[in-house]
């Protein structure tokens, strides 16, 4: 089983982002994901500096992927997408209709967990067009993935979203530019004060969602590392890490151990406990509210 570190779903500073790959070609993960799936507007780093780190990562020895936007919403998002698709070095992560359409004939491409694929028929047509891995929506369960792969009845990459908040829903507003009551076209980039998204609670108190401009994340944080056990005689492939502002390298290096065998997997989700940016969850997975959270 391989592990792979998802794209960054958050705004950081340019320098932060560059250590933060340094630190990734270190770390134990097999596949990194590169590029800005969130929003357009985040330009800390653009298409070129993704495609230098991820040169640095191939040279450490990772499999490098490159993101597509998950929302495209205008002419220049249409361009930048033809120019990930267009680029030859990196395979691409398709996030949207519009990835799929560009990137059908070519071999290899990765169908993205916000394609939302459901059912076998689906992934049957994603195959034909030319993807080889399949990520699973994080909302689906074990028993849910299980079945889907039964049905489709051939061998095919897949990979699980196994920790992190989870990406929830898209919206064309954005949320974090109007809890500060600015326009979304000027939003003085306020995401990029906020490392691991903007906390938004109930009434009562209890932590309840993530605001990250267009995306809305859990609170909780998605944890499979107790799952490990019943994961590791599935026919889930590869295991993805959602980054967050810091100990991601640490949590990575939990996962592989725990993968390895050279730790229990309940010792080692424990010992992920203190690392985490919130409280774990992973009700999804085992067909509940996707809040309850996990246990070891």
């Amino acid at each position: 089983m391989k592990l792979a570190l998802g794209p960054l779903l958050y705004y950081w500073p340019r320098r932060r982002i560059l250590d933060f790959y340094g630190e990734a070609a270190t770390a134990p993960i097999d596949i990194v994901y590169l590029g800005e799936t969130v929003c357009s507007r985040r330009h800390e780093l653009r298409l070129p500096d993704w495609l230098e780190i991820g040169e640095r990562l191939a040279a450490s020895g990772k499999q490098v992927v490159i993101s597509s936007q998950t929302l495209i919403e205008s002419e220049s998002d249409l361009k930048t997408l033809r120019r990930i698709v267009e680029q030859s070095r990196f395979k691409v992560e398709a996030n949207d209709i519009a990835a799929v359409r560009l990137l059908s004939g070519s071999e290899g491409w990765v169908a993205g967990p916000s394609l939302n694929v459901f059912n076998e028929h689906t992934l049957a047509m994603l195959v034909e067009l030319g993807a080889r891995r399949f990520v699973a929506p994080p909302e689906m369960s074990g028993d849910a993935l299980s079945a889907l792969l039964t049905a489709y009845g051939r061998p095919l990459d897949c990979e699980v979203f196994a920790y992190g908040r989870l990406p929830l829903a898209f919206s064309a507003r954005c949320f974090t530019a109007r809890h500060f009551n600015l326009q979304k076209d000027d939003c003085a980039f306020r995401c990029i004060e906020f490392e691991d998204g903007l906390p938004l609670d109930t009434r009562e108190g209890r932590p309840f969602l993530t605001i990250n401009g267009i995306q809305t994340q859990s609170a909780s944080i998605h944890n499979l590392l107790g799952d490990l056990p019943a994961l590791s005689g599935s026919r889930v492939g590869v295991l993805r890490i959602s980054p967050q502002a810091h100990h991601t390298a640490a949590i990575a290096a939990l996962f592989d151990d725990a993968i390895s065998g050279r730790r229990d997997a309940r010792e080692a989700f424990e010992a992920c406990r203190p690392l985490m940016a919130g409280e774990a969850c992973n009700g999804f997975w085992h067909g509940r509210a996707g809040i309850e959270g996990a246990v070891a």
